[in-house]
């Protein structure tokens, strides 16, 4: 696996790459890494001649530096998981490189409303930062497919977004939220979760399930979404949001009326102590795997 610190150096790599008629798939990653990423790694291997990772720990989509400076970093096992995958690049910048400038930016994306719900309403700002960041990373990787998960649904359709604004033809592949045997999302912050709480992670899956059988059941999905939350409550989350969605259009709006044919998602945030887990679940239809 080569490993590249300089963008100029990784852009020059890739352009032979490129040259030989290679395409290339890309993961962007923030390190910590689990089998989630690996997966990802995987489904790029499967449609893609040359598979670059990135891990970079991106400032400016914490709009919490406590957050940021909790972040798990787990750098010397990542690069070995990285090997063991056959992972042919690893980009690993510093914060100068990817921010010359400086971290107060001047570009905004306009991402609508998709950046004032769920997460963009409890952490204002962090979906600019992303898009600062993956802008980044893609004019200097300039992938052909891009591979991001599941678990972080409203992150996908804002890159999904981005990629129109900037009039990409990078193609976006949303793969399957990997889970633990448990049912417990796989996520870079579980690391941080004592067996105890680890444990007590699993009611936000089993949270999710439980709307996803009410649903089925054709019950009123407000109300199951309110007692969802306090039952979260109850075993001593600190919930944020608990939200049944309709995806139209690479949108997300609250549920108001009867879906129809509209993809349904029901969405949850939670603090489990001073960790903040999210999850989501779809309960009808499917999400588009590609852009």
């Amino acid at each position: 696996m080569y490993l590249f610190k300089r963008r100029n150096d990784l852009k020059k790599h890739l352009d032979l790459v490129r040259k030989s008629n290679k395409s290339i798939g890309f993961v962007p990653t923030m390190g910590a890494l689990h089998n989630g990423h690996l997966s990802l790694i995987q489904a790029a291997r499967n449609e893609n001649d040359v598979v670059v990772c990135s891990i970079f720990v991106n400032p400016t989509q914490f709009n919490d530096p406590k957050d940021f400076e909790k972040y798990p970093i787990t750098i010397e096992e990542d690069i070995k998981k990285l090997n063991d995958a056959s992972t042919d690049i690893l980009f690993l910048p510093s914060v100068e490189e990817m921010y010359p400038e400086g971290l107060t930016g001047s570009e905004h994306y306009d991402f609508g409303d998709l950046e004032t719900i769920l997460e963009g309403k409890f952490r204002p700002g962090h979906f600019q930062g992303v898009g600062r960041i993956v802008h980044k990373l893609l004019d200097i990787v300039q992938p052909h497919k891009l591979f991001m998960g599941q678990k972080d649904l409203q992150q996908c359709l804002i890159i999904r977004k981005l990629l129109q604004i900037t009039k990409s033809s990078v193609e976006l592949v949303v793969c399957p939220t990997l889970r633990e045997t448990s049912g417990l999302a796989m996520s870079s912050r579980n690391q941080r979760l004592s067996p105890a709480a680890r444990k007590k992670a699993v009611a936000i899956y089993e949270a999710l399930e439980k709307l996803r059988a009410e649903f089925g059941k054709g019950l009123f999905l407000l109300e199951a979404a309110h007692e969802a939350f306090d039952e979260l409550k109850k075993q001593g989350f600190e919930p944020e949001y608990v939200d049944i969605l309709i995806l139209d259009d690479g949108q997300l709006r609250h549920i108001s009326e009867p879906p129809g044919d509209h993809t349904v998602v029901a969405a949850i945030a939670a603090w489990l102590g001073d960790i903040r887990l999210i999850d989501n679940m779809v309960l009808q239809g499917s999400l588009s795997q590609k852009n």
